[in-house]
């Protein structure tokens, strides 16, 4: 298993955009919405990292021959 520096990149996009996002509608006086962006880019990064995090424990099983 190769740390796939990608996804953090990924991830730093994400927070990037949704930060962006959430200055402009709060800006514009759309707090609501501002804070629905912002729920929804964490959503989207902790279903990645449950993703990665799934990898990584299933690269331990065949490590340590627990299949």
């Amino acid at each position: 298993m190769t740390m796939d520096i990608s996804a953090i990149f990924q991830i730093a996009g994400i927070g990037i955009i949704v930060a962006m996002i959430h200055t402009v509608l709060k800006q514009m006086g759309k707090e609501d919405m501002a804070h629905w962006v912002t729920l929804i880019g964490f959503v989207v990064v902790l279903f990645m990292v449950v993703r990665m995090l799934n990898d990584l424990f299933q690269e331990i099983k065949t490590i340590f021959l627990f299949q």
